[in-house]
């Protein structure tokens, strides 16, 4: 005689993994929740894995240590059974400012000199630092050994097998959209400012994405300007899924967060992998390979150098007005000229 299994109750497709019957992980513990990080905040409510940056004073700018701890933040998300959708978003004014640009670009030869597990690697600040000195020449593939590392854990939301959203308010530019357009659906208020105006001098997005979300011509209209849209124009380009009054952001976010995590997160994986196929089979990785060599070539040539010489004797914020006022779009935090 057999054991037979329980008849399913109504609408137990609804039930979270560790809470179906029988389950794998009956009587096993949650996962632990102690670990803490340099650069965000990581707390699971109710299906929702919630990850926030958290360095508001400098507007949640990108430091040698975010990589790692969104890549880190991620995985702990996507192997939880609980947890069916995860979320990152920005403390303070903005999602993300981009990169702390300060420490080479103000002040190249004196980086922080910390020693942890980066020492003596090819990720070593100050190693990277060096490879950074207009004085000595530059090696191309060091440079990529950094960047793409970055890229890599910011492409830890479009690799996740569960879904991922990206809430903006404020700003997400730069390298913050570098992070944002990783993840499988934006939501932003209206008034968010979302580009990439590096690209007018010192950057190329490493990312490669902004082809594979607005198309070949909106993506050419950003990227051969460094212009912006709003988090309204995000919406009619179809950047972003949703756009909403800044008022209004949090409900629409968690509206949205919750229709996702009524659904069973095994369809939920399926659906992102069968998905993901098609976005892969356009060359996503290959995109980012390009882009992030790329960056580092807009970053070393005389246009290039003379930024960051600039930036060292005026100041990063100076030589940023100076590239961005001819534009007319200097600190313009809705612009309409895209």
């Amino acid at each position: 005689m057999t054991d037979t299994p329980p008849t399913p109750g109504p609408a137990q497709w609804y039930e979270n993994w560790s809470h179906t019957t029988p389950s794998p992980w009956t009587n096993r513990p949650t996962p632990p929740s102690t670990h803490t990080y340099p650069t965000l905040t990581y707390e699971v409510d109710d299906r929702i894995a919630r990850i926030t940056f958290n360095r508001p004073a400098h507007g949640n700018s990108i430091t040698m240590d975010t990589p790692n701890d969104l890549a880190h933040a991620v995985e702990r998300a996507d192997l939880d059974p609980r947890v069916h959708v995860i979320v990152v978003s920005g403390r303070g004014k903005g999602f993300c400012g981009g990169y702390d640009l300060t420490i080479f670009a103000e002040n190249p030869q004196s980086p922080p000199d910390r020693r942890d597990e980066t020492t003596g690697t090819a990720i070593d600040p100050i190693a990277q630092a060096r490879n950074h000195d207009p004085a000595t020449t530059w090696d191309p593939m060091l440079d990529y050994a950094m960047m793409s590392r970055f890229n890599r854990g910011f492409a830890s939301l479009l690799h996740a097998n569960k879904p991922t959203v990206a809430k903006l308010h404020g700003f997400a530019v730069a390298g913050g959209t570098d992070i944002a357009l990783f993840a499988d659906q934006i939501i932003c208020a209206d008034d968010t400012k979302i580009g990439y105006p590096p690209t007018r001098v010192w950057g190329i997005p490493a990312s490669g994405m902004w082809a594979h979300r607005l198309g070949d011509q909106r993506a050419k209209r950003l990227l051969f300007t460094g212009d912006c849209l709003t988090g309204k124009q995000a919406e009619e380009w179809g950047l972003a899924v949703e756009s909403c009054p800044p008022e209004e952001l949090d409900a629409r976010t968690e509206a949205l967060l919750a229709r996702i995590a009524r659904m069973p997160v095994n369809q939920l994986m399926m659906a992102k992998l069968a998905l993901n196929s098609a976005l892969f089979g356009q060359g996503v990785l290959n995109s980012g390979m390009i882009s992030t060599v790329f960056d580092g070539v807009a970053r070393h040539s005389p246009e290039g150098y003379a930024f960051q010489m600039r930036a060292a004797t005026v100041g990063f914020r100076e030589a940023v007005r100076e590239r961005d006022e001819p534009f007319g779009d200097h600190k313009r935090q809705r612009p309409t000229s895209t």
